[in-house]
């Protein structure tokens, strides 16, 4: 092996996008030929009349937010399976508590999952990026593009595949991160201390330095603990599911301070499962999961800038922007402690500060 063989040239990051569209273009004109041929020498159509193959898939989220999240992607798949298969859904804690989903999904009691790594516990070191990583991304836009040309496809298919019997499939972006609390109005860091609010690990724990508590419950039991004080607020979403699920016609004040621009989550199967279906079938999956990034994305975006305008259900503060400087600066010290945990954690921070540096380069739109 030469000194070339091991060590290949890096390509130019244009060369890159370039060859992406070009591969496409090929796809599509070869695409375009198999339908000439195809409508000169048409195959009589075979509707196999074996059993449907059945999975049962549960998501992170609770019923109304899944209305949007998950459910229209499982209808339209169900549908265009045309038979030959069928998914199941079921929504948070409804077969396992979203803790033990990894577990579950890893013995095969459940086919697949949609839900961040963090959440569900995944055995892997860059679980902590599941979820909301602080101050990672600034708009939805910002995770598909980490993924695509920032090598973080890549790190999650490389941890992924030393997992036995699990198989990342795909990554996309959710809302933004808000808190909204009950009674307390959030004004200065001083106010988050001791506030028990339920939220994601990762930013819980980044949180937590400022006295903030952060608190696990099942979903479905948010409602009624806001309700009951045993909670004083969530650090869970942003506006659009803050009123989708109900929760914003009990919180009466919302944050504006941003901690994160965009959840991180992941769709996975169970790799016996997985297997066990027909290759159209799982390009068949892989189209409707992008349908379903592309739903969310708008439903999403246009709902955060809409509701935080125009909404009326909750008193919006803000920090000082001295301390508001604080909580991102020390994000910086946050990520190099993350860094540290492992060499492939390390990677992705350094994909997290490039991608950050290209964007503030490139300014507006992107920054």
């Amino acid at each position: 092996m030469t000194e070339e063989t091991k060590t290949p040239k890096a390509a130019d990051p244009a060369e890159s996008i370039l060859a992406t569209r070009r591969n496409f273009l090929g796809k599509a004109a070869v695409g375009a030929g198999a339908a000439v041929a195809g409508a000169t020498m048409a195959a009589p159509f075979v509707h196999a009349k074996t059993a449907p193959i059945k999975w049962r898939l549960q998501t992170y989220s609770g019923a109304p937010l899944g209305a949007h999240v998950i459910k229209p992607q499982i209808d339209a798949f169900n549908a265009a399976a045309n038979g030959e298969m069928e998914i199941e859904l079921f929504y948070a804690d409804q077969l396992v508590p979203t803790a033990d989903l990894f577990r579950a999904l890893q013995a095969g009691t459940i086919d697949a999952v949609q839900s961040d790594e963090a959440s569900m516990a995944s055995p892997v070191d860059i679980a902590v990026f599941g979820g909301y990583f602080p101050f990672a991304t600034r708009y939805s836009l910002d995770v598909p593009a980490l993924f695509q040309y920032y090598g973080l496809k890549e790190i999650w298919q490389e941890a992924y595949a030393e997992v036995p019997n699990v198989t990342w499939l795909s990554a996309g972006a959710w809302d933004p991160l808000h808190i909204f609390t009950t009674n307390k109005p959030i004004r200065s860091l001083a106010d988050m201390k001791g506030l028990r609010v339920f939220g994601v690990p990762t930013a819980g724990k980044f949180l937590s330095r400022y006295g903030l508590v952060p608190v696990t419950i099942p979903w479905d039991n948010v409602e009624v603990a806001l309700q009951t004080g045993e909670l004083d607020g969530v650090a869970w979403c942003g506006f659009t599911e803050a009123y989708e699920v109900g929760w914003a016609d009990i919180c009466k004040y919302a944050l504006t301070n941003s901690v994160t621009g965009a959840w991180f989550g992941s769709y996975f199967a169970n790799t016996a499962s997985w297997n066990k279906v027909p290759k159209h079938l799982q390009e068949l999956f892989r189209i409707t999961i992008d349908q379903s990034h592309y739903y969310r994305d708008v439903w999403y975006w246009g709902g955060e800038a809409k509701l935080r305008v125009e909404g009326k259900k909750m008193e919006l503060t803000s920090l000082p922007p001295n301390e508001w400087a604080k909580v991102v600066k020390d994000a910086e010290g946050f990520w190099d402690e993350v860094a540290a945990s492992s060499p492939r954690a390390g990677k992705v921070v350094a994909a997290f500060k490039t991608y950050a540096e290209t964007m503030e380069k490139a300014g507006y739109p992107y920054r």
